[in-house]
């Protein structure tokens, strides 16, 4: 059985069950606390778990990250909300040179098991500061693993495993899809991480979406499915490590492939998937591999600009069509 809810709704439950399951999980960061976070994924935890578990903290990025460190080594389980992953790279000396190192440098000795949550997404006129998609800011940093979830049960399932995960995960939430609903089982669950999962099935092209695209390259493919055409739509949901073999596997298959992205295109994820597949699968592609996201520069604050700059459905049909008709 399960029950239609939206992404936020979902990642309430994630946080709620796993502070009731682990004693040593806890919630902290900027306005989590009192207020419930500022798009209200925590509201009601602190009521429940108590200050000690739930509780707020200044905006202090730095803070944030080396306590976070130091919490996961001392044998804690944090969860550090960053309230816009534009200010990652002010805690990102701890998550790089510090969390992701450890397992290297000590082995079983040691692990460093924390999360850290931020919001991404454009299109609510936030402007340059506050809805970059920085994934590829921490693709290249092994020892890290980055979750982009698209729907209510992989935010939900993804936290909790998380959570669970005895690595340093970087968490990002697309802010414009927490309302989005979807199904979500009633009984406890987790979804693995590392693991690609194909969202739709075709035979025509595969279309590979991470984050708050994946919808929309649904919706793409829906559309592209009124002209005959049937598309795969593969969303990876962990972007690092990367699980490729489905990708690779949907590419020998449909023999097009478009990768789309929120970032920009330059220097992307799309960039990694479009290498990796012309190296294990060059011999498969009917046309070159067609990239969809933002172009190179800053997110515009002017209405008319953002929606310039934010891809939509009618642009990864453009790119299969423009791959297919090769």
């Amino acid at each position: 059985m399960s029950t239609e809810q939206t992404v936020r709704e979902s990642l309430n439950q994630a946080l709620h069950e796993e502070l009731d399951r682990d004693e040593s999980v806890f919630l902290y960061g900027e306005d989590v606390g009192d207020y419930g976070g500022l798009y209200k994924i925590s509201e009601g935890l602190k009521d429940k778990f108590g200050e000690q578990r739930v509780f707020d903290t200044p905006l202090a990025e730095t803070s944030l990250g080396g306590t976070a460190v130091g919490a996961a080594l001392a044998g804690a389980r944090p969860v550090v909300e960053i309230m816009y992953a534009d200010f990652l790279p002010i805690a990102s000396d701890h998550l790089i040179n510090y969390a992701a190192k450890m397992y290297f440098n000590y082995g079983d000795e040691t692990s460093v098991p924390l999360v850290v949550r931020a919001m991404y997404g454009t299109g609510d006129g936030h402007g340059l500061h506050h809805g970059q998609s920085p994934e590829a800011w921490f693709m290249n940093i092994p020892g890290l693993k980055i979750v982009m979830p698209s729907t209510s049960r992989d935010y939900k399932g993804l936290l909790k495993s998380a959570i669970r995960d005895d690595d340093p995960v970087i968490f990002l939430e697309n802010k414009m899809k927490y309302d989005s609903r979807g199904p979500v089982p009633d009984d406890e669950y987790t979804v693995p991480l590392c693991e690609s999962d194909i969202k739709r099935t075709g035979s025509d092209a595969t279309i590979v979406a991470i984050g708050g695209m994946v919808n929309t390259a649904i919706e793409a493919a829906e559309n592209l499915s009124e002209k005959g055409l049937e598309c795969e739509v593969v969303d990876p949901r962990t972007v690092s490590p990367l699980d490729m073999d489905p990708i690779l596997e949907s590419v020998k298959k449909t023999n097009v492939l478009v990768v789309a992205q929120e970032a920009p295109t330059f220097g992307g994820f799309g960039s990694e998937v479009a290498s990796q597949v012309i190296d294990d699968a060059f011999f498969y592609l009917d046309a070159p591999v067609k990239r969809v996201g933002a172009p190179f520069t800053p997110i515009p604050f002017a209405e008319n600009l953002e929606e310039m700059y934010v891809q939509t459905a009618s642009d990864i049909e453009d790119a299969v069509l423009d791959a297919i008709n090769t």
